[in-house]
């Protein structure tokens, strides 16, 4: 089976292998295409995946090209994990919004705004592709922003593209392991938008057991959520948000916390990542364990702005181990051998939310089989929720309307109706910052 990864040159790629490494069921992946625009980042990653091969009888083999078609030629599956505009872009994604007062963060607000602008028209020529040259592949998008950029996909590749994220299934799992419960055997209740979303229950044995939780304020403030957002906020929306909801439920706290920083995040990642491709490319150096140490420390450092924000202090050892690979392959697994399971992913309504109509890519639990990802039914939102996550898709509408049409009237209206962005002048100010600094804009006229 001929797996393709496309920005097949970025730091997540060894995770992706290195769990592929551990599969050894028939019907496994035995190619690996890596596919990039910068053919010094795919050198730097190959060589760790080298070096991950090593001693294992059978590992995947690896190619690498910068050919995009000769890269989704024959894919059963493919990876789409592309950064337009490299971390360089996302640190003026952040950059531009502080300078206004909004907030930068790569998927939400402003910043997440200025990505999907530069990032749908990529992935729609990509799925034009994948539909020329692999008509029956599978598309699983690692892209962010994940739900929009789905969505932009759809359009062309249908049900056989489905996002992915590791937030959902990484909060239901701190919430069962804080209930003395097996994670596997629970039932997560959680319905939104990818990086919008709430936990509204957790079954285990058939009993719900959020409210226990919910009611305990020890328990409430013994995990990452509980310390980010307080037992006593999460008692009042009886639910457990995402972990992006606190850059709408504090906003004003995490744009002060960003521009106090030392560096943005986005800022940091490409700093620490440049080390790292310099380093891998050695040939006097182990390109795996600079990964490792590199990996380590990115990790430790997520979302920091919000942890101090709320005096939530570090990570705990148990959410550093990444995730969003093992989602991935856990959805490959369940189509290419019709292994039936349960995962959270980003898919098209098809009803599952009345608020929204049935091409909304939404992010809930889904049936997977050989068929593809099946959303399950869930309850409607409260209205704080709706309202929400209707005003945000509203939003991804727009900026899907922008990138199609070219108009810079209609990204500016994308920016000005977004809950973070408080003016519509600083809309068009963003627009224009954004168009200064992102080659990748020009064409918005």
């Amino acid at each position: 089976m001929k797996l393709t990864i496309l920005g097949g040159g970025g730091f997540r790629v060894p995770l992706v292998y290195g769990a592929l490494l551990t599969d050894r069921a028939e019907g496994r992946v035995t190619e690996v295409v890596l596919h990039d625009l910068d053919d010094s980042r795919l050198y730097a990653v190959a060589r760790v995946l080298e070096e991950q091969a090593s001693g294992v009888a059978d590992a995947p083999r690896v190619t690498a090209t910068t050919d995009l078609d000769e890269a989704l030629r024959g894919a059963d599956f493919v990876f789409s994990a592309i950064r337009v505009g490299g971390l360089a872009g996302r640190a003026n994604d952040e950059r531009v919004a502080l300078a206004e007062g909004v907030l930068g963060q790569e998927t939400v607000g402003a910043g997440g705004i200025a990505y999907g602008l530069r990032t749908v028209p990529v992935a729609v020529d990509i799925a034009r592709r994948v539909a020329r040259l692999a008509p029956d592949a599978w598309v699983i998008n690692f892209t962010n922003p994940a739900g929009l950029v789905t969505e932009a996909m759809s359009r062309h590749l249908g049900d056989r593209v489905i996002g992915i994220c590791d937030s959902p299934v990484g909060l239901g799992r701190r919430i069962a392991r804080v209930l003395g419960a097996n994670p596997n055997e629970a039932w997560i209740d959680y319905v939104g938008l990818n990086h919008l979303g709430w936990v509204r229950g957790l079954r285990i044995a058939g009993r719900d057991e959020l409210p226990r939780l919910l009611a305990d304020p020890g328990l409430l403030g013994s995990f990452e959520e509980g310390k980010l957002f307080g037992a006593d906020w999460l008692r009042s929306l009886g639910a457990i948000p995402n972990e992006y909801l606190h850059y709408y439920y504090f906003n004003r706290e995490a744009v002060r916390a960003y521009q106090q920083a030392e560096q943005t995040r986005g800022a940091f990642l490409r700093d620490q990542q440049a080390r790292f491709y310099a380093e891998a490319r050695r040939a006097d150096v182990s390109a795996l364990d600079a990964w490792d140490r590199t990996r380590a420390e990115r990790e430790a450092t997520y979302m920091a702005e919000a942890r101090e924000t709320a005096g939530a202090g570090e990570r705990d050892a148990d959410d550093l181990s990444g995730g969003y690979e093992k989602v991935a392959l856990a959805l490959m697994r369940a189509i290419a051998r019709d292994e039936r399971t349960t995962l959270i992913l980003n898919v098209r309504n098809q009803g599952t939310l009345s608020v929204l109509d049935p091409d909304a890519v939404i992010e809930v639990p889904c049936l997977v089989d050989a068929n593809g990802a099946h959303p399950v039914a869930v309850d409607p939102l409260p209205g704080h929720a709706t309202g929400l996550v209707c005003a945000v898709k509203a939003v991804e509408r727009e900026v899907l309307a922008a990138a199609e049409s070219g108009s810079r009237a209609t990204a500016v209206k994308a920016f000005a109706l977004h809950p973070l962005v408080d003016s519509v002048n600083v809309a068009r100010r963003l627009v224009e910052g954004y168009t200064q600094v992102h080659p990748g804009l020009a064409y918005l006229e």
